[in-house]
């Protein structure tokens, strides 16, 4: 076997806790259906909760909301079990001995409850105690955080379970839906700088996955602004140098939920969407600085808040242009301060390549989404989503060239996170780790102990040029 027994001991000195910071080079995974639950990944406990699976995740008990419809009194206490189990100490202590430095982290808008429409949403509640929890326990193994707006309110892309709701009819690209998100955003943005369990966050992604066509996403270049500007309001109210921005009135509290609502009131730089949004997350904070216990919303002078810790602005995430096709907006004029890109590739749903080895290696070692979102200003451009699953019968010997030849093309750019940190392993999963799980394809040896490291690095000399992709 290639497998080395090392697992256990890589990394363990090369990380540290330290603030928040964007890594030199990401190697990193997914914390995918822990806190947006995608029932295929974990088959068996979705049953045994009370899920369905049926074709067209609509047609059944196939999603968060569906569950929560169906399950009202009983959601919350099954999902507390959820959140408890699928991402533990264990895991963190797994993947800091794969030597993992970020992780990003799917979110749903509901973690924030308040922003829940209660007559017509159904989602289980009390998520956030298990995301501060979760990011405590990454922060204190040096592991950096990306909170991803993975499912945001009214769904962004149609028939998905990752949005948490299984439905075609598709809502987020309204004024209504986009104003939610960026409330999300502001609370998001202050708990990361003031929560001293979220000091490894350092981005924040904008939306997951929106729909690729760009004519069905109206309005969403001015979302993009909008989202960041709302990160960096926050952040100068804080104190937080922001380049080529700066607040026209003083901050005169170390209150920050009250230094919010005077700058909204007195500031003149923001327009009136920002100006609300930032408005409608003041008394979401103050509830949250007393269910949390993050004393710092109140006073954001304590030495305790992370911001004292390393005094930078958040990544603003986003997809990068080329997601989108029909004239999209390019992310790159919304910027100020720091951003970053992300892009996904997966071969095993169609239309990269043939299904056969040859043609995906041809693809991938020839792959120009690096220099080509470059060229329209998406850099850094990191890969947040990839995996293994082919839609052909994988041998072992070409997952180990699969792996590396991915892992290749995406140190290109920023880097990488693996979907999925781990899936299920049971009798109704089946197979599935082999190809969805990053700690299962460590200990299998398609993925080497140290991520920074190919089995071969010389895998893609004989398909370069080949083609392009």
């Amino acid at each position: 076997m290639r497998f080395s027994l090392a697992v256990g001991i890589f990394a363990a000195s090369c990380l540290h806790q330290a603030a928040a910071a964007i890594p030199d080079k990401i190697y990193g995974v997914n914390l995918g259906s822990w806190l947006v639950l995608e029932p295929w990944m974990l088959p068996a406990e979705w049953a045994a909760m009370g899920g369905e699976s049926c074709g067209t995740c609509s047609d059944c008990i196939g999603s968060e909301f569906a569950f929560a419809q169906a399950y009202p009194k009983t959601v919350d206490k099954l999902f507390d079990k959820h959140w408890s189990t699928w991402f533990t100490q264990d895991d963190v202590n797994q993947l800091r001995a794969a030597g993992i430095n970020t992780v990003r982290i799917p979110l749903g808008y509901w973690i924030v409850e308040a922003l829940v429409d209660r007559k017509t949403e159904f989602y289980p509640r009390g998520g956030i105690k298990h995301l501060q929890r979760g990011l405590q326990m990454l922060k204190d193994a040096g592991i950096q955080a990306i909170l991803d707006h993975h499912a945001p309110p009214g769904v962004q892309t149609p028939n998905q379970s990752f949005t948490g709701h299984c439905t075609s009819d598709v809502q987020f690209y309204t004024e209504y839906n986009y104003h939610r998100a960026l409330v999300w955003t502001a609370v998001m943005t202050a708990l990361s700088h003031l929560d001293p369990s979220f000091g490894s966050v350092f981005a924040i992604e904008a939306v997951n996955e929106p729909i690729m066509d760009a004519n069905q996403t109206p309005g969403y270049g001015d979302f993009q602004k909008n989202f960041v500007q709302v990160m960096r309001a926050v952040e100068l109210i804080l104190g937080i140098p922001v380049p080529g921005l700066s607040l026209d009135v003083q901050v005169k509290t170390s209150n920050f939920t009250s230094a919010l609502s005077a700058t909204v009131s007195a500031s003149k730089i923001f327009n009136p969407e920002v100006k609300s949004a930032l408005a409608e997350a003041v008394p979401i904070l103050v509830e949250l600085g007393f269910e949390l216990a993050v004393s710092s919303i109140f006073n954001f002078n304590m030495a305790s808040a992370p911001l004292h810790n390393s005094r930078q602005p958040l990544v603003a995430n986003f997809m990068d242009i080329n997601w989108q096709f029909n004239n999209p907006a390019n992310p790159a004029d919304a910027q100020i301060g720091p951003q970053g890109y992300d892009n996904h590739l997966y071969y095993s749903f169609g239309g990269v390549a043939d299904p056969n080895p040859d043609a995906y290696l041809t693809s991938i070692c020839n792959l120009h989404r690096v220099e080509n979102d470059a060229a329209l200003g998406n850099s850094p451009l990191w890969f947040g989503e990839w995996g293994l699953p082919t839609q052909f019968d994988a041998t072992d010997d070409f997952l180990f060239k699969w792996a590396d030849a991915q892992k290749l093309a995406y140190s290109k750019g920023k880097g990488w996170m693996f979907w999925n940190f781990k899936v299920e392993i049971s009798e109704q999963a089946g197979d599935l780790a082999r190809q969805w799980s990053y700690l299962e394809g460590v200990k299998r040896g398609y993925l080497t102990v140290d991520p920074s490291k190919v089995h071969d690095p010389n895998v893609c000399a004989p398909y370069v040029n080949a083609t392009s992709s």
